[in-house]
């Protein structure tokens, strides 16, 4: 018995012992079957004691695997995720290697293929995720394709009554929130810029020299509060329009990307970023909470504590998450725009991002980093070795996804304009479809009776009820009536 193998089981342990106390059988004749066993009385103690031994190994090995059984042995915190459509791609390129035909829209039918790959396919289907913004995407094509059958149910909850409202004038609302953004950053001042947050924060007469570094730490926290609550806004209205429809998200990025999001986010990364999360623009009396629960009344004269303790600035820590958040959002799964990102290279900013330890931080730049690294080539994988493997640990992966081996460094972001104008044309059949005031009625039907048309009430204006005599002199005593041609 081989060291790594199980012990045996007791019960195969006894019959080899029986086995092996059968000894010579002695037969008279050929009719005759009775055996006599010779039974060798001076191995028995032996077997025994070999017996017991196994018994024991077996149940200290059955201790091993309950034990091993119990104990939570380190696993991976995502379960990998597969698209309808990457399996599809897959049977597709199986179909054109073994066979030589392709069949489309059908994962189904696996005839001529090799077993390996029906394995594969049953485990790209067992890890198959249909998302939300697939089902949706699916009812619109429906609702396109048969208009006349199928009617699209509006359910007013808060997020529908909110899109309905921004609707007309949500790029506007767009480009406000990024020039605030813009206003906040450390080069984000242009020379003919409108919007000037000192002039909102600096009292008419400023103060004397010993308040002027009190001064100087309000302007940096109103630049950090600007910062939280824009990026916060703009990251709960992406999730709940998202939510509520994926074309309501889509119409949102879209504008936001069409005012330079992505370069501005970008922009605002480009800085010592380890500083701005170390950055202490706290004054504590006038912080929440303590600005709600003290009486105290600062006078700008007197001393004034200032700066904390702690040794990182959370409002900062969430303005940057919810940026990698915003950035993620816009550039999932959309080709074009992570172009852009390419182009601006972004890569060794997103690196810098990595010093902030924080976990979601962290992972929402290594999101950035996965999207654009087959755009990136060869080279820079080899060169960062160590942003691949953290990748590979923190980072959800798609059984089919080519981002660690894929090389497409002659794409242009024009090359994909296509996927944007079908994505633009969708959203825009969307908006006219269910909020557009002036409906098409050519799929409407039509009354031919014309007992119910002639009884249909009529709302007139009163300055047609005053000069009706008019109308009827014009249109119908003057105006000659070929009847033959009516009727």
């Amino acid at each position: 018995m081989r060291p790594s193998s199980p012990p045996s089981f007791p019960a195969d342990i006894l019959d080899e012992s029986q086995r092996r106390r059968r000894g010579l059988v002695k037969q008279s004749s050929l009719e005759e079957s009775q055996t006599f066993e010779v039974t060798e009385f001076d191995n028995n103690e032996d077997e025994k004691a070999k017996t017991e031994e196994s018994v024991e190994q077996f149940q200290k090995w059955q201790d091993v695997q309950t034990l091993n059984r119990k104990i939570d042995r380190p696993k991976l915190p995502w379960k990998p995720k597969v698209h309808k459509k990457e399996v599809d791609a897959f049977l597709n390129v199986a179909r054109e290697k073994f066979i030589g035909y392709s069949l489309d829209d059908d994962s189904t039918t696996l005839f001529g293929l090799p077993e390996p790959i029906h394995e594969s396919v049953a485990i790209l289907k067992e890890h198959t995720y249909v998302s939300l913004s697939e089902v949706q995407v699916q009812n619109e094509e429906s609702l396109n394709r048969n208009p006349l059958t199928m009617k699209d149910e509006i359910v007013q909850t808060n997020t529908e009554v909110l899109y309905q409202a921004m609707l007309p004038s949500l790029p506007q609302y767009m480009i406000c929130l990024l020039k605030i953004l813009l206003a906040t950053t450390s080069r984000g001042k242009t020379a003919n810029d409108s919007i000037n947050i000192l002039s909102d924060v600096l009292p008419k007469q400023l103060p004397t020299t010993d308040f002027q570094s009190v001064l100087d730490i309000d302007i940096n926290r109103h630049k950090e509060i600007i910062v939280k609550a824009v990026s916060a806004i703009l990251i709960l209205l992406l999730k709940h329009f998202k939510l509520n429809h994926i074309y309501q998200f889509e119409f949102m990025s879209q504008h936001l990307v069409f005012a330079n999001c992505i370069p501005l986010i970008l922009k605002f990364f480009n800085q010592e970023i380890v500083n701005y999360v170390k950055a202490r623009n706290s004054i504590p009396i006038i912080d929440i909470p303590s600005c709600i629960l003290s009486d105290f009344q600062p006078d700008i004269n007197g001393g004034i504590e200032i700066g904390s303790d702690t040794k990182y600035c959370w409002r900062n820590i969430f303005s940057c998450v919810n940026l990698l958040r915003v950035l993620n959002k816009l550039c999932k799964w959309k080709n074009s725009r992570i172009m852009m990102l390419v182009i601006f290279k972004s890569s060794p900013i997103l690196k810098r991002t990595l010093k902030i330890r924080h976990a979601m931080a962290q992972v929402y730049a290594l999101k950035l980093l996965k999207m654009q690294a087959k755009y990136l080539g060869r080279n820079w994988r080899k060169s960062n070795l160590k942003t691949v493997s953290l990748i590979y640990q923190k980072v959800r992966h798609h059984l089919t996804d080519d981002w660690a081996y894929g090389n497409f460094l002659d794409a242009k972001p024009w090359d994909f304009q296509a996927e944007e104008i079908t994505l633009r044309t969708a959203v825009d059949k969307f908006n006219n479809r269910r909020y557009s005031k002036n409906k098409e009625d050519e799929f409407e039907s039509v009354d031919n009776n014309l007992n119910s048309v002639l009884g249909m009430e009529m709302d007139f204006s009163d300055g047609f009820r005053k000069n009706y005599h008019l109308w009827l002199q014009d249109e119908v005593y003057n105006n000659e009536i070929d009847w033959e041609k009516l009727f």
